[in-house]
């Protein structure tokens, strides 16, 4: 796929998330893999609601230099948090694309749960790559917050299984990642639904 296209698709996928809620203020990042050691990232501080391809980085992903921009110009930074986006590409090969979103429900979840957010018996869970039961749980890392990112990538590193699809960082949000932007976009969608139904049931 070109960088044109994926440059379409981040930006469209940004406002649809951002439309939704998924993305306030300026919160909020998402990339894709270009190549096995290149991805296309937002920059930091952006409105993804408003987002031209010269807010959209290309960044090496064993160092996090910025390479250039979807655009014409070469401004803006990636967040610190690429290193959690780079993270998760050198650790599958099979990773396209990675969300970050902070939407209400998966933030205020990752307070109220212990260690894991268990999806267990829904239907929806299908919806997740790899996903092919309803009667097999779904287990979502809950990692403490840590300023400190090299250091919360390795305690996500360490939680995470083979056949992991999403992680919350406690008081901040929701990562999720699959083969394309699509499966992502797609997590991000039905992990929200999931995570709604799981803090229903916790309120009764």
């Amino acid at each position: 796929m070109s960088l044109d296209a994926h440059t379409a698709g981040l930006l469209a996928v940004a406002r649809t998330l951002h439309r939704r809620g998924a993305l306030p203020a300026t919160s909020g990042n998402l990339s894709v893999r270009l190549g096995p050691r290149t991805m296309l990232v937002t920059a930091s501080g952006r409105d993804k609601g408003a987002l031209v391809p010269d807010d959209l980085l290309v960044v090496d992903v064993d160092t996090q230099e910025v390479l250039g921009t979807a655009g014409a110009a070469t401004s803006g930074r990636p967040s610190a948090e690429t290193a959690l986006h780079a993270a998760l590409y050198r650790r599958d090969g099979a990773c396209g694309a990675v969300v970050h979103t902070h939407d209400a429900g998966s933030t205020v979840l990752s307070m109220a749960a212990d260690t894991a957010v268990v999806l267990d018996g829904y239907e929806l869970a299908k919806a997740l790559h790899g996903v092919t039961r309803h009667d097999v749980p779904v287990v979502v890392p809950v990692v403490d917050n840590d300023q400190d990112v090299p250091a919360l990538a390795d305690a996500v590193d360490r939680r995470l299984a083979a056949d992991s699809v999403a992680y919350l960082i406690r008081g901040h949000g929701l990562y999720t990642w699959g083969p394309t932007l699509t499966d992502a976009a797609r997590h991000v969608e039905a992990l929200g639904f999931l995570f709604d139904c799981e803090l229903r049931r916790r309120a009764r």
